[in-house]
C-alpha cells in the first residue's frame, strides 16, 4: 500500500507568502526560504509552492529564485503558477523542481499536459483543479487562481487530464479554502472514484481529523496551509495521528 503524504502548501505572491480565505489571499505569513527551512525540520513528505499571481499578471518565474528554494528543500518540491509552455517546465526542472503544477493552461492548452508527460514523465506532472459546487449540484472548474469559471465539470476534466498523462490531481475546494472547517469530502470522493492516479486533497484542513476524513474519502495525500500557519499543529504530529488511526505514513 502506498503511504499517505502530508504536504504543506506555500502560496507565493509579490516576494512573500500569503494566506486568506476562499482564494482571497491577502494576509502575509512570511517568506519562502525561511518557511522551507522550517518545514525541513518537521518531517513533511513534499512541499507545493505556487505563484498565485503569475497567470493573471502573465509573467514568468525568476528561475534563480527557484534554484535557491530547491537547493534548500530536503524534500520533493512541486512548483506552479503561470506555466504556459514546455520551455518553462524544462527550466523549472533544471532549477531543481521535482514536479510542476499546472492549472489554467490545462483548460486552454490541454496538449501541454500530454507534451510534458511524454517529455519529462508522468511522475512530475501535477494538474491542479480548483472547483466549487453550483446550486444545481454541478461541480464547476475554475481557472486563473479560482477567478474564472470554465464551464467544465470536475470529474470529466480530471479524467481528461489523466488520459493526457497527468501523474496526480491536486483538488481544491474554493469555498473551503482557508476556512479550517474541513475539506469538501464530496468532491474528494467524486474525483478519487473517477480517476486511477493519486489525488491530493486541498482546501479546508483545520485539524488532523479533517485529514483522516479526507483520506477515508479517497485521497492519497493531504495538502494544507492554514493549519500549519495559524495553529500549533504540525506535519509531524499529523503523520503520527494518521498512523495511530491505521493510515500508513512515511516516517
Amino acid at each position: 500500500m502506498l503511504k499517505t503524504r502530508v504536504i504543506p502548501t506555500l502560496l507565493w505572491k509579490d516576494y512573500g507568502l500569503v494566506k486568506g480565505k476562499s482564494f482571497d489571499s491577502w494576509r502575509r505569513v512570511g517568506t519562502v526560504l525561511p518557511a522551507i527551512k522550517v518545514y525541513n525540520t518537521r518531517e513533511v513528505d513534499e512541499l507545493i509552492l505556487v505563484d498565485i499571481t503569475a497567470t493573471i499578471e502573465n509573467r514568468d518565474f525568476n528561475y534563480d529564485e527557484i534554484e535557491e528554494f530547491t537547493s534548500e528543500s530536503f524534500v520533493p518540491l512541486t512548483v506552479g503558477g503561470g506555466i504556459k509552455d514546455i520551455d518553462q517546465i524544462r527550466k523549472l526542472l533544471l532549477a531543481g523542481a521535482d514536479k510542476i503544477c499546472i492549472n489554467t493552461s490545462a483548460y486552454f492548452k490541454p496538449e501541454i499536459i500530454k507534451e510534458a508527460s511524454s517529455t519529462f514523465g508522468t511522475q512530475c506532472v501535477v494538474v491542479s483543479v480548483d472547483t466549487q459546487k453550483k446550486t444545481n449540484g454541478f461541480f464547476e472548474c475554475y481557472s486563473h487562481s479560482g477567478t474564472k469559471a470554465t464551464g467544465k465539470e470536475v470529474t470529466k476534466h480530471c479524467q481528461e487530464m489523466e488520459s493526457l498523462g497527468a501523474g496526480e490531481i491536486l483538488i481544491t475546494s474554493i469555498p473551503n479554502d482557508g476556512m479550517m472547517e474541513g475539506y469538501d469530502y464530496e468532491i474528494i470522493e467524486l474525483v478519487s472514484n473517477s480517476v486511477s492516479i493519486p489525488v491530493i486533497a486541498s482546501g479546508g484542513a483545520g485539524n488532523y481529523q479533517h485529514m483522516l476524513k479526507a483520506i477515508k474519502a479517497g485521497s492519497d495525500a493531504v495538502a494544507a496551509a492554514s493549519i500549519f500557519h495559524y495553529t500549533e499543529q504540525t506535519p509531524r504530529e499529523a503523520k503520527r495521528y494518521l498512523h495511530a488511526n491505521g493510515i500508513p505514513t512515511r516516517k
